[in-house]
Parts: C-alpha cells; sequence; structure tokens
C-alpha cells in the first residue's frame, strides 16, 4: 500500500507521471532553523510545489504545514507555482513554550515572543476547467470529503477497523472513505482543529463543533520503533487530513515524509502512499511506523 523513496524529493518528484496523484499531504520544513535543522533552513521552493501541482490530478489538492512566521511564504510560493488558494487550516494546541528573550530592571514584565499555540495548513487545489461535478467524475477530485470528516458525538459504522489502534483520540470517528452507514450526520467540518487540550477548550465554547485529537503520544510516536524525529504529527490528525482531499482509493503524496505520520493516516485510511525523505534515519523510521499502521489495518467487506 505504499512506497517509500530515499532522496531529494524535487529529484524524485520529476520521475513521477503527470497527474498519477490524488492529493498531497505534507508537513515540510518551516523555515525557522528548529533545533538547528540543517533540513529546516528554508521553506520549499516554488520549483518544488510546482513539481507537486504537474503529477496532482486536476482538482487534486494540497494540505500544507507551515509556521506561523512563515506561512505566508509558504503560501505564496504554492501559489506561484499555480495553485488555487482555498484555505487556511489552524491546527491549534494548549502545548509549547514561548523562546522569549525576557528582560531585566526596569523593563521586567517585557519579552519578545507569544507562547505558540498553533500551526496553519495551507489549503490549495491544482486548477482545472470543468465544473467541480464533471472534474470529480473524470478524475475524482475537486470536492472535499465533508460527509466523510464531520464532526458529532456519535461513532458512525464504517468498513474498515483498526483494532486497538486509536491512539487515544480523543476525536469521534466520522467514516473512512465516504463508506459509512448511518443516518447520523454530525456538524460540517471547520477550518479550526485543535488537540483537546484544556487551555484549547476554555477559550472556545462548544469545542464539539471542531475536529479535535491530542498531540503524538509515545505509543504512537514509537509504534513499530523508537522514533527520534522531533516534530512527530499525531497519527489521528493526518487520518482526518487525508481523509478530507482524497477520494476512495487514491493515491497520497508526501514529499517531504519525514517520520512517517502521512504516511501512517493514508494506509490507516485504505489510501496508496507514497513518500520523499532525504534523511537516511527518518526513512527508516518512517517505514517501521508506515508498515506497523498497514499490519492494524483491516478492511472488512460487511458492516457489523
Amino acid at each position: 500500500m505504499h512506497e517509500l523513496h530515499h532522496g531529494n524529493c524535487l529529484d524524485i518528484l520529476r520521475t513521477m507521471p503527470d497527474c498519477s496523484i490524488d492529493a498531497v499531504v505534507t508537513d515540510p520544513p518551516y523555515g525557522l532553523s528548529f533545533m538547528g535543522k540543517r533540513w529546516d533552513y528554508d521553506v520549499p521552493s516554488t520549483e518544488i510545489w510546482a513539481e507537486c501541482l504537474r503529477v496532482l490530478k486536476p482538482g487534486g489538492y494540497l494540505l500544507a504545514f507551515a509556521g506561523t512566521r512563515t506561512q505566508h511564504r509558504m503560501a505564496v510560493r504554492i501559489e506561484d507555482a499555480g495553485f488555487e488558494i482555498r484555505d487556511m487550516l489552524a491546527w491549534m494546541y494548549g502545548s509549547g513554550f514561548p523562546k522569549s528573550h525576557n528582560l531585566d530592571g526596569e523593563h521586567q514584565g517585557w519579552g519578545t515572543a507569544l507562547k505558540p499555540a498553533m500551526e496553519p495548513i495551507t489549503m490549495a487545489r491544482k486548477p482545472f476547467k470543468a465544473t467541480v461535478a464533471q472534474n470529480v467524475q473524470e478524475w475524482g477530485t475537486g470536492a472535499i470529503n465533508i460527509d466523510g470528516c464531520r464532526i458529532g458525538e456519535e461513532e458512525i459504522k464504517t468498513c474498515a477497523k483498526v483494532p486497538g489502534k486509536s491512539f487515544n483520540s480523543l476525536a469521534p470517528v466520522s467514516g473512512f472513505n465516504g463508506c459509512e452507514e448511518s443516518t447520523h450526520l454530525g456538524r460540517w467540518p471547520a477550518n479550526v482543529l485543535h488537540d483537546g487540550s484544556a487551555q484549547i477548550l476554555q477559550g472556545m465554547g462548544e469545542a464539539a463543533r471542531f475536529f479535535y485529537t491530542p498531540k503524538a503520544c509515545k505509543d504512537d510516536r514509537d509504534d513499530g520503533c523508537d522514533n527520534n524525529h522531533p516534530t512527530v504529527k499525531p497519527t489521528d490528525l493526518m487520518r482526518y487530513l487525508c481523509r478530507m482531499v482524497t477520494p476512495t482509493g487514491g493515491i497520497v503524496l508526501d514529499p517531504f515524509t519525514g517520520s512517517g505520520s502521512t504516511g501512517r493516516g493514508a494506509v490507516l485510511e485504505g489510501f496508496r502512499f507514497i513518500g520523499c525523505e532525504m534523511d537516511a534515519d527518518y526513512i527508516e523510521i518512517a517505514k517501521a511506523r508506515i508498515l506497523a499502521a498497514e499490519k492494524a489495518y483491516q478492511p472488512c467487506l460487511t458492516f457489523d
């Protein structure tokens, strides 16, 4: 169900055929030099996003995480590559500490940074000529899986089971690939997602309106191996995002695979996954974590 390629994503993308990918879901470098990591010195180039555009089917969606300080650069480069910017999602969380230079003396109480509590996700789409309905009919892409991502209080019966692999998610299961049987629709999915922490819940009012799942726990991070990657996204979040923009049986691409969270989310939703990663240590972690997810995925043909 998955392919992992070790190397520079631009070189790998250039070997892929036109219009062969259904969705790109990725957590690329933010350009913040995070923890001094060399791979985080800049956001991805317009050239990389242009190759993502080429391999996507018409109407295919791109979801790309970013940092709050560099979101503008990420979005502009995506747009300059030819994508149509459709929205910005906000992944909100309560944990995290400000890297603030706090002053002393007569200026005590002043500093230089706010507490980080949000990561933006650019939602973009490859342009197409027909109507949305016509494009979906021809390519399967161009629309968002609204009913498959609705938020509700009840679990919906689905055609895929992952026994014992919820990873402590607080998010209600809202269907896999639209294959569901229920009269309960739930709330329309929003462009706000959060981690369920008390700090976020206190300020959000009726939190049930929004998708939420905790940050990656140890069981999630280390499923299949010891994972030392510094920026692991929770599998349940990546499942939700993959489900939102990928048609049934589609292929998800992540040019910046890292420790494989997008791949885990994709295969647990029943999608094919293609990933690129240039760090040799990280690609071994991704292989192990995605393989563990594949072993957990158990599709069934009938509902209980």
